[in-house]
């Protein structure tokens, strides 16, 4: 585990935000009505402040009483008016910015779910959790508060400034004297903001990823007394986070809040200019007052405009992260042409076979095949490259050289579903989900039935056991299966694909990590899961090889061809050796 890296984090390339509009595109019509909506709401606020021209001039200096009653009566109607459309076009946007991030989240999760073993590799598990949850968070943040906030000022800046300009056209040009200073205010603090951002994000997901790792690794830290190290490892990484977060506040009021000093400057001139004008009698009063109504109005949304500039520079860092994920190219792509595959006889053949994963070849023109119901055991050193033959079974990755074939058909020929349908892989570590007994099995055939799944649990030898919880089936096994032990986490992975009921049964270093009399218990229930199909038993220990009808030596190539590599001759007679 590393500290926490340097925080001259360089800014993101730049990613346009034409790149989620294919988002967007899907809900046109509803984002229409809420536009229509918010520039009803608009019009009806740029003619607020005219109001008081007529009350000023009108109803106090022409003491008119019907000319204030009606200004009043007209104040109040278009004040409601507003209120009910901005609530309408606020909320109707609020739940059309989730859809559309839900979909942008939905997006980012099914790619994830297509990229190989390679990119997780390379990859935080804290920094893939950072970006589909955090910055798709903060640009739905910013899609839901930020972007109509945007709209509506802009809108009524436009329409503020042709008011004023119609008002008085000298004092209005006065007043937008200081307008080019503070947009150069702005624009200077843009790149160093966006480099503070993306900072911030990076140290974040750096928090994150230590969580990850320090909670999985909870046992060993208890076990090394290392609890206060990790302490003072978590209490690093959190002050490199609170470094960069003050940092990007910094420069976020810098950003914000200077331009909005320069507009303050320009509001005295008017002010200043104005008001001689109105004691020499060029002016009206209650032209004046409306004049200063518009600006003093235009002020605000100008700030605020300032003030979301920091937001979506935020959301704009956040979408270059996100589509770094989207942009990362899955080594595994299912053909336009893909050929279904409704059953298969379960004939798996290994072509001259090669695949490396970058620190040179994992396995090298590996050979052998499989009929129908055999049993064949890839053995070998560790590190010889025999898990590797499992992820391409399932096209997890693709071979570098050579040919796979399910029943004479090159696996890249088929349907990615169809495939992993009739191949299925029982891992060396069984994912086991924070759930019942019932929904782990059902996690693979969701209509099965509670018959099925005795069926199943009975075959591996469990079902006496979990009939005697006292929540049966419903009974929750803990994160990771922690509540089970390791053979009962590997016997219940058994069942699970026993009752996915594949023709190919791939059993990946089944019994790695359990003792020779657990091994044994493991191995009887996989002679049930065995029966009847072909099955590919992926170890280096001799109890689960005994089962196989063929083993086939696989010594890999780990890049160091002076190693000795061991052969299982000397555990027992190996017949047909490749």
């Amino acid at each position: 585990m590393s500290g926490p890296a340097e925080t001259d984090t360089k800014a993101p390339a730049p990613v346009s935000f034409r790149r989620a509009l294919r988002f967007v595109a899907p809900y046109w019509r509803r984002l229409v009505v809420v536009l229509a909506c918010s520039l009803a709401s608009t019009a009806m606020s740029l003619y607020v402040p005219l109001l008081s021209r007529d009350l000023v001039d009108g109803g106090l200096i022409g003491r008119d009483m019907a000319q204030l009653a009606r200004v009043v009566a007209t104040f109040g109607v278009l004040t409601l008016a507003g209120f009910v459309l901005n609530a309408v076009s606020g909320l109707r946007y609020t739940r059309v910015s989730a859809d559309i991030l839900f979909d942008m989240r939905l997006a980012m999760f099914r790619h994830l779910q297509r990229l190989s073993p390679r990119f997780y590799a390379r990859t935080r598990l804290g920094d893939i959790v950072s970006r589909i949850n955090n910055d798709i968070g903060e640009i739905q943040q910013v899609a839901a508060e930020a972007t109509l906030a945007w709209v509506g000022n802009v809108l009524f800046l436009v329409g503020s400034i042709a008011v004023l300009a119609w008002l008085d056209l000298r004092l209005f040009l006065v007043g937008m004297a200081a307008v080019p200073l503070s947009l150069w205010a702005l624009v200077a603090y843009r790149r160093r903001l966006e480099r503070r951002i993306a900072t911030l994000r990076e140290r974040s997901a750096d928090v994150g990823s230590f969580l990850i790792e320090s909670l999985q690794a909870v046992r060993l830290v208890a076990a090394s007394n290392a609890a206060d190290r990790e302490a003072a490892r978590f209490r690093q990484h959190n002050n490199a986070f609170v470094d960069a977060l003050m940092a990007m506040q910094r420069t976020t009021y810098l950003a914000g809040g200077l331009p909005g000093l320069v507009l303050s400057a320009g509001m005295a001139v008017v002010f200043l200019y104005g008001g001689s004008r109105v004691i020499d009698g060029t002016m009206t009063t209650g032209t004046f007052v409306a004049f200063m109504a518009y600006q003093m109005q235009l002020l605000a949304p100008a700030q605020g405009l300032m003030g979301l500039y920091a937001s979506i520079a935020g959301a704009r860092v956040s979408l270059a992260r996100v589509c770094d994920i989207l942009d990362a190219r899955p080594d595994v792509v299912e053909r336009q042409d893909a050929v279904p595959l409704a059953h298969a006889r379960g004939v798996v053949e290994f072509d001259r076979v090669s695949c490396s994963h970058g620190r040179g070849p994992a396995i090298e023109r590996l050979s052998f095949r499989a009929g129908p119901g055999e049993v064949v055991a890839l053995v070998g050193p560790s590190g010889g490259g025999k898990s590797t033959a499992a992820d391409l079974l399932v096209r997890f990755l693709d071979p570098d050289e050579g040919t796979i074939r399910l029943d004479g058909r090159d696996l890249r020929e088929l349907r990615l579903a169809d495939l992993r349908r009739h191949v299925v892989v029982v891992d060396q570590a069984p994912v086991v989900l924070h759930a019942s007994i019932a929904d782990n099995l059902r996690f693979v055939r969701p209509d099965a039935t509670q018959d099925d799944l005795e069926r199943v649990m009975t075959a591996v030898g469990l079902h006496t056991w979990a009939s005697r919880l006292p929540d049966g089936y419903d009974t929750i096994v803990g994160e990771r299966g922690a509540a089970l032990s390791a053979g009962e986490r590997q016997r219940l992975a058994i069942a699970r694909a026993l009752l996915a009921d594949p023709a190919v049964l791939v059993l990946d270093e089944p019994t790695a990590a359990l003792d020779p009399a657990t091994e044994r218990d493991v191995v009887a229930g996989y002679e049930a899961a065995m029966r009847g199909r072909t099955t590919i038993i992926v170890t280096h220990r001799p109890e689960p090889a005994r089962r196989a009808d063929r083993i086939v030596l696989v010594t890999g190539g780990a890049g160091d061809a002076d190693r000795p590599v061991p052969t299982f001759e000397s555990w027992f007679h190996v017949p047909d050796a490749v």
